[in-house]
């Protein structure tokens, strides 16, 4: 709705106010008309009330004690029993209440009646307790935010010890110290970010003897293959890289897709983040170097925490020597046969370690590669937290493919009172999405009380057998998700 001089009003008045007739008339005579020198309206246009536009106000609006001075000082000093003379309102509080806590202390308006002595000390009494109360809370909070930077001070000192045994004891010496049992209880408690990075590297190896320079030409490969992708698709370039058109451009699709979903709440990996660029190199060298492996989704989230401590060219060598790996490379190559194998040998340890919850998956035909395949596939650091899931594979670097069925019945035992309690659709949900909080400490006490041992077999032994013995018809029908 604007002002206008014109003595009927439009219909278009009523869009703005509804209530309004669509016209009606006033006289002449009631407006003064000034065509000339209109004022320009003020920066900030004053609001609207029901009826039209409130003029601005010359004077700025008075606060409450101003405009109770004002009052005092026309109606004179108000006097009474209940009042007194001094400049304080509140005669039975000795400071002025900062919330509307201590209103329940203040004796009613002189239009009221009074409170009775048991009321007020009734009052008096609540007041108190709320007060204590407030006291209590801000002290467990004092006491909780105190506990939290001792703790966190621990480990600041626990983790600049640990650096220093790391960089002058343990790396220096690699290969003598690796496998002692004072090197292996360091590892379980967590590497120092400092020197993760290349703790990891040293662990996993390089048994490819992949190069920085062979890095650079599988990415120049990888780049002209991106260049020349919408222009060409002729014979020779195919043969190239060692696939066909199709999965070319599946791979391109899915990296560029996955990317986009790895670890989105950083926002370093999405697109315009300092990382983006870097993870999309990695991967698509990865399947250059890999054709017959390919791009496989999952794949982003184990290079991405690669990069993150790693330089790039280090980062591709521990990806490409990671995947490698036998447990690794049957799961991205979707070998149904031995993933199998992997899941049957989870299971004996599974009914060992868990036997109720084991059951109870039983009877609700709830099978390992259900909720499996995807912890495998990222290695945790999808369903974990990050810091946690560093920590796991931080284990896994130290015990092998052993650790990552070792986690995932810690997982389980970290929550198997709530998982009894939950059908199949429940177990199944709750497990492809755990919760965000879970704590590193408790989940590696749980992992810690896993004990990889069945019928005096470890978990080398008990896979050995199952790959002598092979898989029966029946087990292989057994997963849903590797019926083929």
């Amino acid at each position: 709705c604007k002002n206008t001089h014109t003595l009927s009003l439009p219909r278009t008045f009523s869009s703005g106010c509804s209530h309004f007739p669509t016209s009606f008339s006033l006289p002449r005579s009631l407006f003064s008309w000034k065509p000339k020198e209109p004022k320009p309206a003020a920066p900030s246009a004053p609001g609207w009330k029901l009826f039209g536009k409130i003029p601005l106000r010359d004077n700025p609006p008075k606060d409450s004690r101003t405009i109770q001075q004002e009052f005092e000082a026309k109606a004179g000093p108000v006097t009474g029993p209940h009042l007194q003379s001094q400049p304080v309102r509140r005669k039975n509080l000795e400071f002025e209440p900062l919330s509307t806590t201590a209103l329940i202390l203040e004796n009613r308006p002189a239009h009221l009646p009074a409170k009775s002595e048991e009321e007020a000390q009734r009052h008096k009494q609540e007041y108190d307790e709320m007060v204590a109360g407030a006291k209590r809370r801000e002290l467990k909070e004092a006491q909780k935010k105190k506990q939290q930077l001792k703790e966190r001070y621990r480990q600041e000192e626990s983790i600049a010890t640990a650096m220093v045994i790391w960089n002058n004891e343990v790396l220096p010496n690699w290969e003598s110290m690796r496998n002692t049992r004072r090197v292996k209880d360091l590892w379980w408690q967590g590497l120092p970010p400092s020197v993760r990075g290349k703790v990891w590297s040293l662990a996993i190896g390089n048994e490819l003897n992949i190069t920085p320079e062979l890095y650079e030409i599988f990415l120049s490969r990888a780049k002209e293959k991106w260049r020349s992708f919408s222009e060409t698709s002729s014979e020779n370039e195919t043969e190239d890289c060692g696939a066909s058109l199709a999965d070319r451009e599946s791979s391109l699709d899915l990296i560029k897709l996955d990317i986009s979903r790895t670890f989105p709440s950083l926002y370093i990996f999405q697109k315009g983040g300092p990382y983006h660029d870097l993870l999309h190199s990695v991967l698509g060298a990865y399947t250059c170097y890999r054709p017959d492996v390919g791009y496989v989704q999952g794949m982003s989230f184990i290079a991405a925490v690669l990069i993150l401590n790693l330089e790039e060219a280090d980062a591709f060598i521990a990806f490409a020597n990671l995947l490698n790996k036998p447990c690794q490379m049957a799961f991205f190559r979707v070998d149904h046969e031995l993933m199998l194998k992997y899941f049957a040998a989870f299971e004996v340890f599974f009914d060992e370690n868990l036997p109720r919850l084991f059951q109870h998956f039983q009877s609700n035909t709830l099978t390992p590669d259900l909720y499996l395949i995807d912890w495998i596939f990222t290695l945790y650091s999808k369903s974990l937290p990050l810091d946690v899931a560093c920590r796991v594979w931080d284990v896994f670097c130290r015990d092998g493919e052993e650790a990552l069925f070792r986690t995932g019945l810690g997982i389980l035992r970290l929550y198997q009172d709530v998982l009894l309690q939950m059908d199949f659709i429940h177990i199944a949900q709750f497990l492809s999405r755990l919760p965000d909080n879970i704590p590193a400490h408790t989940l590696f006490n749980c992992i810690a009380s896993t004990h990889m041992i069945s019928s005096n077999r470890r978990w080398n032994q008990v896979f050995s057998a199952l790959m002598k013995d092979g898989i029966k018809e029946t087990d292989r029908n057994s997963s849903p998700a590797l019926r083929s």
